[in-house]
């Protein structure tokens, strides 16, 4: 139908059909049965035959518009896969904060990786302010922090919602009151993830804005590293929900306790990028596509 779309614009364009026809390099009458099968498949009159002039019929000027909407969509299209074959890219570069590289970064990368395993993904760790900073300098492609970033230099397209959540071992935590009050963490054995990231910022915000005094045992800048130790050391922790995982829990006999007041500490996970006219088609291109697998969530 896209080509029977697009001849039928020309011959609007042309209001003939035999000056439509030598334009699209076709004969009158195979030209003549194009708008004939495209009127049947639509099931409408799209002219009104008068004489030998053409004219268009109310929905005839409706599917016309809409014509012209699909065409400037196919060219951009066809613009976009231009950009893609004549660059040929095989690399793109991402600027990651420390907690969306733990948490946000994997997925990308296999995102990215399933739709074109020939790509080399290289990825640039920092705090939030360097990875502006990169972004910006147009030292990476694009950046992903985990806030929305006001910068009139960038764009910034807000992914998901975050925020934290209690992760302890199985039965450790026994009561009859669920979900838990914030007071309860008071003198609960924790363990942290070392400072510098906006989640422990925000951990340290939790903690003087109740004034808990948790029972810090230690103080670790991995994820994955505190998840194992809390069995062994019968210790709990907060993390960032986007990074829990059920077979994560599991294979660490865990489980998340609900808290109320957790579920307030809201961050929005966001991915910044320079101005489109400076990207390439393809790295535009992916920017639109992982944009689109994030509605805002949790």
């Amino acid at each position: 139908m896209l080509e029977d779309m697009l001849a039928f614009a020309i011959v609007v364009e042309q209001s003939s059909m035999n000056k439509a026809s030598v334009q699209l390099n076709l004969s009158q009458p195979a030209l003549s049965r194009r708008i004939a099968k495209l009127e049947e498949e639509l099931g409408v009159e799209l002219f009104r035959r008068i004489g030998k002039r053409l004219e268009l019929t109310r929905v005839g000027q409706l599917t016309y518009e809409y014509a012209l909407e699909l065409r400037t969509l196919h060219q951009r299209y066809l613009h976009t896969v231009s950009g893609f074959r004549s660059e040929g890219v095989t690399e793109v570069t991402i600027g990651a904060s420390l907690t969306t590289l733990q948490t946000t970064l994997p997925d990308f990368i296999r995102l990215m990786n399933e739709e074109r395993p020939d790509l080399d993904i290289k990825a640039v760790t920092g705090k939030t302010h360097e990875i502006v900073s990169l972004v910006r300098e147009r030292k990476v492609d694009f950046g992903i922090v985990a806030s929305r970033i006001q910068d009139p230099q960038l764009h910034c397209v807000p992914l998901f919602d975050d925020h934290l959540v209690l992760v302890a071992p199985r039965n450790q935590i026994v009561t009859d009151r669920w979900p838990l009050t914030i007071e309860q963490l008071n003198g609960l054995p924790i363990i942290l993830f070392t400072k510098g990231t906006w989640y422990r910022s925000l951990t340290d915000e939790v903690f003087e804005k109740y004034k808990l005094e948790p029972d810090v045992r230690m103080e670790i800048d991995s994820f994955e590293a505190i998840l194992r130790l809390l069995v062994t050391c019968r210790a709990a922790t907060l993390l960032p929900q986007s990074y829990v995982r059920p077979q994560m829990l599991d294979a660490n006999e865990l489980t998340i306790v609900p808290v109320r007041e957790l579920a307030e500490t809201k961050r929005t996970t966001s991915l910044i990028y320079a101005a489109p006219s400076g990207l390439s088609p393809a790295v535009r291109l992916w920017i639109d596509n992982l944009a689109a697998t994030y509605p805002t969530r949790i």
